[in-house]
Order: structure tokens, then sequence, then C-alpha cells
């Protein structure tokens, strides 16, 4: 029977006869696997990078970096780690733009006690990111939304994923480009906010 509904396209009800359980229909759907996994584009233009140049590649410089931080409520959100050369390594993370220079101010006594080489920061940033589910295990979505950035000319300064999530760090001036390309390259409905 399941058969015959895939040759002549014809949905099937699976159903418990005892009971009065809704069961199962089988019918031709688009697969999750080419469905398009993006349900959205977010922007965030309260964007501020840190960056501790030259810090010591060995267990706990993570630790004397980002603790301080905390325990001062400021929320972190991307976080590399170069990998490091001669075991010396760079940090750069960002947070709120709004707390940028408390943040400099835990940071920069933090840098000198660990024997950074110094401190870089830069306020002029935002974010960009596609949403959806299941992005991180499926591939091209990372690259096409690299394309997009690439064909509109906007160069990505850091970049982050997770399961629902990939999120370019850009210059805060190609924000609004930025969203749109997205929008255009994912086929997501654009809505521009008043």
């Amino acid at each position: 029977a399941v058969e015959l509904g895939q040759v002549y396209s014809m949905p099937i009800l699976v159903a418990s006869s005892s009971s009065d359980a809704p069961g199962t229909l089988i019918c031709k759907e688009e697969s999750m696997e080419v469905r398009n996994k993006v349900s959205g584009i977010a922007q965030d233009t309260n964007v501020a990078k840190i960056m501790v140049v030259g810090v010591a590649d060995h267990p706990g410089t993570a630790k004397d970096i980002f603790e301080p931080l905390a325990r001062a409520n400021i929320s972190v959100d991307t976080i590399v780690q170069n990998a490091g050369t001669d075991s010396v390594t760079d940090v750069t993370f960002t947070v709120a733009r709004t707390d940028v220079l408390k943040a400099l101010s835990i940071v920069e006594p933090v840098a000198r006690e660990i024997g950074a080489h110094r401190i870089t920061s830069d306020k002029t940033l935002g974010k960009v990111s596609i949403v959806g589910t299941g992005m991180q295990n499926a591939p091209g979505y990372a690259a096409r939304m690299f394309r997009a950035l690439a064909d509109a000319n906007i160069n990505i300064q850091l970049i982050t994923t997770s399961e629902i999530r990939i999120t370019c760090i850009i210059d805060e001036v190609h924000v609004k480009e930025a969203v749109r390309a997205l929008h255009k390259a994912f086929e997501v409905e654009f809505r521009q906010s008043e």
C-alpha cells in the first residue's frame, strides 16, 4: 500500500483500529534535507570587539581574562582564540558596545598581569545572523552566507556557529546591507522595521 501511495502520490493514513489516536499521515512532501532551514535573519548593532594580543598560550589564560568580566556581570558573546605560535596566542571577544569601556577597564590590568603585548578594541561593529534549525549539520549554509556577504563586498571579522545560528561580526555601517543580502540569498521574507 505504501508503494502504491508513493507511485500515485496518494496520502496514506496509518491508524490504530483499537484506539482513537490520530495516527500518522504518510504523504509526498519535500524532504527536510532540502527545505530551507533558514527561518530568519537577525541583526545587532550594539557590538564591540576587544583583542588581547600576545598572551601566553597555556592553561588558565582564558580563565584569567574572562572570570573578572563575569564577576562584573559583563556578557561576552563571540570568543576566538587563535592557534598559538611560539607559545603565544591572541584572544578576541565581543561584548555589548554599552559595556566596552567597563570591560576594557577590567581587562587592561589583567592583560598586564598575564604579560599580553597589547589590547585593541573596535566599537564600530555589528553582527548579522542566519537563524534556523539543524544548520550546523547541513552543508552549504555557511558557504552561502559568506558568498552573499562577499558579493555585497562586506568583510567578515569574526564568525561563530551553533546548532541554530551562524553569526558574522562585520563593520556596523554594513549591517543593513548585509541583512538585505542575506534575505535575498536565503529567500527569507524581508520586513524592514521602522
